[in-house]
């Protein structure tokens, strides 16, 4: 856990930056307005009679996935995402076992108080752990769960110090699809067909693999830095700070490796809501960056 998510504390400046920009996170290239094609895989979406369909982007050249970093800069119709990663690896559980808390129902009985509406980014293995939980998060219309890997390995090398599935394209889209399946065995019936690669590294090996599972790759605008963070009014000053119209903001949904998480939101919230931010999910953000509303 502590290699996964310490890099988020460690480097704010760097993933404060635009997606283009992300050195450390491998290339990545711009989001592309449009909406993704219907013949788009169906492990990466709901049940064939689920509709309507959720809002993607339209892959990039060279049939890579497409990068969604932050929805319109609209400052009249000033929209923010906060959004969750429920992160566990698939070696973490004995230390789950022993009683470490990869959860955090507390943030989400918050998030539910306060009605802000989120994005939850869940590994597979995460969703085998805390399979009732990820059910009443998948089936609260409050929330959207999209696809974090299984494992939360790194689809790069040079991640953060996080293991790597040593560029192999076929463990990539296996990663993903396998994600898929926990998250729907856990009794989601639609989770949302976007992908956070773990880090959020990525590079056009990563991006094409990823492309023929019909998902937009999200990443954020936004670090809230609250990865081993105790000090929830650092957290908040992070996020009040690098807000801004269509904003993408990355926290975490796991109680041991980010304890100040759950007191973070409940400053920002208001303060944000001060300043006339709608909280909105993910899913809405690229609908309209795409025209669908």
């Amino acid at each position: 856990m502590s290699r996964r998510l310490r890099h988020l504390a460690l480097v704010p400046a760097l993933c404060l930056l635009p997606v283009a920009a992300l050195a450390g996170c491998g290339t990545a290239t711009g989001a592309h307005p449009g909406p993704r094609p219907s013949t788009a895989a169906p492990s990466a979406h709901s049940s064939p009679t689920a509709s309507p369909k959720p809002p993607t982007l339209a892959p990039g050249p060279g049939g890579l996935a497409p990068v969604f970093s932050h929805g319109p800069r609209d400052a009249a119709h000033k929209t923010v995402a906060l959004t969750f990663d429920a992160d566990m690896t698939a070696d973490e559980g004995p230390r789950a076992a022993a009683g470490e808390h990869f959860d955090n129902p507390g943030l989400i009985d918050t998030l539910r108080a306060l009605k802000v509406p989120a994005t939850v980014f869940m590994t597979g293995r995460w969703a085998e752990e805390y399979p009732g939980e990820a059910k009443a998060i998948g089936r609260d219309p409050l929330f959207e769960i999209a696809n974090h890997s299984y494992s939360h390995y790194s689809f790069t090398a040079d991640c953060y110090g996080l293991p790597t599935l040593d560029g192999d394209t076929d463990r990539m889209r296996t990663e993903v699809e396998r994600a898929f399946t926990a998250i729907r065995t856990a009794g989601v019936d639609r989770p949302m067909p976007y992908f956070r690669f773990p880090g959020g590294c990525h590079d056009r090996r990563s991006l094409h693999a990823v492309n023929a599972l019909g998902v937009t790759a999200v990443q954020w605008d936004v670090v809230g830095g609250d990865a081993f963070a105790t000090d929830a009014d650092a957290v908040a000053r992070q996020v009040l700070d690098g807000v801004r119209p269509g904003s993408v903001v990355v926290l975490h949904c796991t109680r041991s490796a980010a304890p100040a998480t759950e007191q973070a939101v409940r400053k920002v919230v208001p303060k944000l809501r001060e300043r006339g931010y709608r909280f909105v999910r993910v899913s809405e953000l690229i609908g309209a960056s795409t025209g669908r509303h």
